[in-house]
């Protein structure tokens, strides 16, 4: 039965629950038959979107190449590919024949697209300290002494080099993409710095040409050398401000401590944590960090595990328990057996989540990725028209006039920012999530978030802890705490391996009883136990088992258990062969803060359901305790899906929350599925947003930060469109029939420089936003 209405589900057979565990677990096995590896790649050299679509192209061209996608605001290629049939120097040699690179580090190095880009980062600031050098007196000679010759063979000496060598990668890349029928920003600044420069030679080796015909021969090398540094300038600081987006990654590689101290035959020995392999016994002092994930031999401690579960008490932790990369011990020292290391500890895993999710693209962004593939050819063809009607319709400075013009619009036009707008708004928003504990699996689903209008709570150790417990106990009268009763009832309980008993056996030991012993015991499948002790037979179980042995129960006894029942609670029985004895309530409580959470979802309008396998009686009360309006209980999976779908039906953007593994077909089912998790219960592999805690209050968080996001990414392609639209025509001298003026290509430069600029650092406003 659904309750509060609004949503019918259609009648379907029950499907047994194990086929979805089954369905879930060969998605992994199949990919593996088709020997497919997804990896990322560092690409080099790419300057605008333009380019990165060129390299997906090539990439894509090849056999055995399943998927690849380049992301310019990381400088990655997420490729998926099949090894027998294709590697990763063929991709190199691919991506080199147009003009780019790929950097094929170690491929278990989490830090290669560091290091590719640092060296880049060094190559382009100093270009652009030498071409900003150089050009600085070239724009003082222009200036102050345009009519001085010397000084106009001294502006050619400086601005040559400037070009031809600071600026060589502009014209190599272009000439690259020339020989496969392609374009993109090189193209454009190539065409301007180079048309200018070569104007400016022809009329500082020639000049009697031009005066013989009555025109002065002006030279433009200030515009070709200025367009050179103030591109690169804008380059540097984009690369800059880009770094910046992807400090979450920076800050997660930073848990990983360099060294770390093993026992060798006997001897304590320093060795780089790279070396560190799976059996080595780890040796951890107090304060230090827990290098990789392992298992712990001898020692104790706690220890502090808010980098992957969010909270903030240290936990304790002895021998036989799993310590984790990156978490921090506290007080103790301890030795532990390695188990997984390098790339294949959990905080690697949830790096390189992170990485590939920075590097997924969102749906808004093809619209600027199509843009960006035309965009080149578009300004070409715009700065003909340009050139040919400055010539048709202006007078004697037609020429001047029509060379300044031109160069303005391939100067001005900027693919960069188009390319930019989305992804570095992705790539701040994702990390912005991993620093507070939200792994978003794709930008899809972060940009997908923010249109969410109906929230589904699976419950058992979602809303509630997963673990019951013992929340009361009655006796009969004249029972109460009779030692020789709770010594049976623990040493019945400590023989059942059922969630229940085991709850109760919790109870016992928080209690400091000991079990008595048992001469005969034996499990009733789906009724609870039977035990003998000391030739006096026990029952411990529910009302079936209670019923079929006939055995009497009283009335107090029976109301007290009714009530609980209304609360929700389940009722175990504790009876001799005669009658019943106790009754114990246990019950799944509900998390801390989820109430709250649930409040918060209610205030921002959103539609808020409770799905469960439990009893109606049970959905009922959990609902009742948290404010949620819409709830069913006994619901199985399919009947999970059915709701899903049912409330898609009638327009809603469904978020399912659940546990990830039991949850699977609804989770794949909902617009966006989110799982909760604590460490190693992360199911990276099931949910597109995995909570790394189990405060509920970080799902409003998840929908805050994606609204946050999508707003930021509307702003940016907002203006970079708007750029281009208003920059253009400007360029093109539209305003000078108004008022004489004529963008001055330096000008140009400058503002196509900063505009990506400014695109990179509206999205960096992200990181401090508070969620």
């Amino acid at each position: 039965m659904l309750h509060a209405g609004q949503v019918n589900l259609m009648a379907e057979p029950a499907l047994p629950v194990y086929c979805f565990a089954s369905v879930m677990f060969t998605l992994r096995p199949a990919m593996t038959a088709q020997h497919s590896i997804k990896q990322s790649f560092p690409v080099l050299e790419m300057s605008c979107a333009a380019c990165a679509a060129s390299v997906e192209s090539a990439l894509k061209s090849l056999k055995g190449i399943h998927q690849a996608s380049v992301n310019f605001a990381t400088q990655t290629a997420l490729v998926e590919y099949n090894p027998a049939m294709v590697n990763p120097e063929a991709m190199r040699q691919a991506v080199q024949a147009i003009g780019y690179d790929l950097a094929l580090g170690n491929p278990d190095s989490l830090n290669g697209q560091d290091e590719a880009g640092a060296i880049q980062y060094q190559a382009l600031k100093k270009r652009t300290l030498w071409a900003s050098a150089l050009s600085v007196p070239v724009v003082i000679l222009s200036m102050f002494f345009m009519h001085w010759q010397p000084g106009i063979y001294l502006s050619m000496v400086l601005t040559a080099p400037v070009v031809f060598y600071f600026g060589r990668s502009f014209f190599i890349h272009a000439f690259k993409q020339a020989r496969h029928g392609q374009a993109n920003m090189d193209t454009l600044v190539a065409l301007s710095t180079g048309i200018a420069f070569l104007f400016s030679v022809f009329n500082t080796l020639f000049p009697e040409i031009f005066i013989h015909y009555g025109l002065q021969p002006h030279v433009y090398y200030e515009a070709a050398s200025v367009i050179i540094a103030f591109i690169s300038l804008g380059k540097w600081l984009e690369a800059r401000a880009r770094a910046k987006t992807s400090s979450a990654i920076k800050k997660l590689m930073g848990l990983q401590p360099k060294t770390v101290r093993i026992l060798m035959n006997g001897t304590e020995q320093d060795i780089s944590a790279a070396e560190v392999r799976p059996g080595n016994m780890v040796l951890v002092r107090p304060g230090e960090k827990i290098p990789v994930d392992g298992v712990i031999h001898s020692g104790h401690s706690y220890i502090d595990e808010s980098m992957l579960t969010g909270e903030p008490l240290p936990v304790f932790k002895k021998e036989g328990d799993r310590v984790f990369a990156g978490t921090i011990n506290q007080q103790g020292s301890f030795q532990f057996e390695a188990h997984q290391v390098g790339t294949h500890t959990l905080l690697a895993r949830i790096i390189r989540t992170v990485q590939q999710a920075q590097g997924s693209k969102a749906p808004v962004q093809k619209l600027a990725d199509k843009v960006s593939g035309i965009f080149v050819p578009v300004v070409i063809g715009i700065a003909v028209v340009t050139f040919a009607a400055w010539l048709a319709l202006a007078g004697t400075e037609a020429l001047s006039h029509a060379l300044v013009a031109s160069v303005s619009v391939l100067v001005i036009a900027c693919p960069c920012a188009l390319g930019l707008a989305t992804p570095t708004a992705i790539m701040v928003g994702i990390g912005k999530g991993a620093e507070h504990n939200m792994l978003i699996k794709n930008a899809e689903s972060l940009e997908r978030a923010h249109q969410v209008t109906a929230v589904v709570f699976d419950k058992t150790g979602t809303l509630t802890n997963g673990k019951p417990v013992v929340t009361d106990m009655a006796w009969l009268d004249g029972l109460e705490n009779t030692p020789q009763l709770l010594a049976a009832l623990c040493a019945m309980e400590s023989r059942s391996e059922h969630p229940l008993a085991q709850a109760i056996t919790a109870f016992c030991a928080r209690n400091n009883l000991t079990p008595a012993k048992v001469s005969h015991f034996e499990n009733l499948p789906g009724k609870g136990v039977r035990a003998t002790i000391n030739n006096r037979v026990f029952f411990a179980g529910n009302d079936q088992l209670i019923s079929e042995a006939e055995i009497i129960n009283c009335a107090q006894l029976e109301a007290t258990a009714q009530h609980w029942k209304e609360k929700g609670y389940t009722v175990i029985w504790f009876a001799d062969q005669q009658k019943v004895l106790a009754a114990l309530a246990l019950a799944d409580e509900v998390r801390t803060f989820a109430a709250e959470a649930v409040q918060e979802l209610n205030r921002s309008h959103k539609m808020v359901c409770l799905l469960t396998g439990d009893n109606e009686e049970t959905a009922r009360t959990v609902a009742g305790q948290l404010g949620i309006k819409h709830f069913r209980g006994a619901a199985l999976p399919h009947d999970k899906v059915s709701f899903i779908s049912r409330l898609q039906q009638q327009g809603h953007v469904v978020a399912m929350v659940g546990d990830g593994i039991n949850d699977a077909p609804a989770l794949a089912t909902a617009d966006v599925s989110i799982a909760m998790g604590k460490g190693t219960d992360i199911a990276l592999d099931t949910a597109s947003i995995t909570l790394l805690t189990t405060d509920l209050r970080y799902i409003a968080k998840v929908l805050r930060l994606s609204s946050l996001t999508v707003r930021t990414l509307r702003q940016n392609l907002f203006w970079a469109f708007v750029y281009n639209i208003l920059g253009l025509p400007i360029a093109a001298g539209v305003l000078y029939p108004l008022n004489g003026f004529l963008l001055n290509p330096m000008i140009a430069g400058a503002a196509m420089a900063m505009s990506s600029v400014s695109v990179v650092s509206n999205s960096l406003r992200l990181r401090f936003i508070k969620l």
